[in-house]
């Protein structure tokens, strides 16, 4: 599985449906939401917004009275979806309040969301939790700042106990802007969080939005984007001491690769699965698979390269009851021949790694 020059390999058995697509909306950032499984049962979230249709480049998003973040589900393996109308998670409509703890991280339909108000200094980041399979929510609770400028979460986390999780987190740097991924822990449900480490070096740029993994020897491992100026990648590193300390590992995504968030998963035949949204030309979704716990990677997997502008990606995977991946992101159509974007909507690819 040595990698020199990458030659990307093509999956044919591929099903791509379409999770949540409106006329004249934004569906964005699933990556930022969480995801989570149950069997062929799979939630997942997403920012919604109006669409600037001239907006060049970025994110055509605009707010309006029905922006906000959404939920959707899917019972059927991620086949058809269904947009819940609550909870829509306004930290607006409900202050930020202390976890008194107790939180039971191993009961079997648990699901912990991990948000935040933005990336910079100030930024604060806050958490639900959900016994139900996101059908209620508890909170939001506010995340301590561990004596840092901001903390800016999203959605990973690995349980450790039924009172116990370590959560994955990013905060910015010393001037300000975002930033560099670190964990913290708590061992009360929820009452309090300890940090543990910074999870890899100080950039130029930044490593943000940790995917983290926790393999059945008790390693962790954490996929981080990394900006290198002006290059994005993204490297692995790996604790072998609970998140106290970490090591460089892997760089499955090179710099000059277009790559964006990663998401990444352990399949139930111990292999690795790190998916992402491919920003260059030709656009789309990637994926790579590793048989040796994050220490090589296989070239890269096309799941689809049809994209139109680079706003695409921002993956979350799971891997369904009967072995089939089913990798979520956000996705858009080329512009029309005015000009005029297209809609931002969420899409989802059913698919496995050795169906090429």
């Amino acid at each position: 599985m040595s990698r020199g020059q990458q030659l990307p390999q093509r999956i044919w058995n591929v099903e791509h449906v379409i999770v949540f697509k409106q006329p004249g909306r934004f569906g964005g950032w699933p990556a930022n939401n969480g995801i989570w499984s149950w069997g062929d049962e799979i939630v997942t979230g997403f920012n919604e917004g109006a669409l600037d249709l001239h907006k060049f480049p970025g994110h055509p998003i605009k707010g309006d009275e029905n922006s906000g973040r959404r939920q959707v589900r899917s019972r059927d393996g991620g086949v058809t979806w269904e947009l819940t109308k609550k909870p829509h998670f306004d930290i607006h409509e409900m202050p930020l309040v202390n976890c008194p703890g107790g939180i039971t991280f191993t009961q079997k339909d648990f699901a912990m969301k991990v948000l935040a108000t933005g990336v910079h200094a100030g930024s604060t980041t806050y958490f639900y939790v959900s016994y139900d399979r996101c059908t209620t929510w508890e909170g939001p609770y506010q995340m301590p700042f561990f004596g840092l400028k901001g903390i800016a979460g999203r959605t990973d986390y690995q349980v450790m106990g039924d009172h116990d999780a370590i959560v994955f987190l990013a905060s910015n740097k010393s001037d300000g802007y975002e930033g560099r991924a670190f964990c913290a822990r708590t061992k009360d449900g929820g009452k309090s969080f300890q940090f543990l480490s910074w999870i890899g070096p100080e950039l130029a740029g930044w490593t943000i939005m940790p995917a983290s993994v926790r393999l059945p020897n008790g390693r962790l491992l954490a996929a981080l984007r990394c900006n290198f100026r002006p290059e994005h990648g993204c490297q692995v590193f790996s604790s072998d001491d609970e998140g106290r300390t970490w090591n460089y590992l892997s760089e499955p995504v090179k710099p000059d690769m277009g790559g964006n968030p990663p998401a990444m998963i352990r399949m139930t035949d111990g292999r690795l699965v790190l998916t992402w949204g491919h920003r260059v030309q030709p656009r789309g979704i990637r994926a790579f698979v590793s048989e040796d716990n994050g220490k090589t990677w296989t070239d890269p997997i096309i799941l689809r390269e049809d994209g139109g502008a680079s706003d695409v990606g921002y993956t979350r995977t799971v891997q369904r009851a009967d072995g089939k991946i089913v990798t979520v992101y956000y996705f858009n159509d080329p512009p029309t021949e005015e000009g005029v974007n297209t809609e931002r909507y969420i899409a989802a690819t059913i698919w496995h790694p050795d169906e090429f």
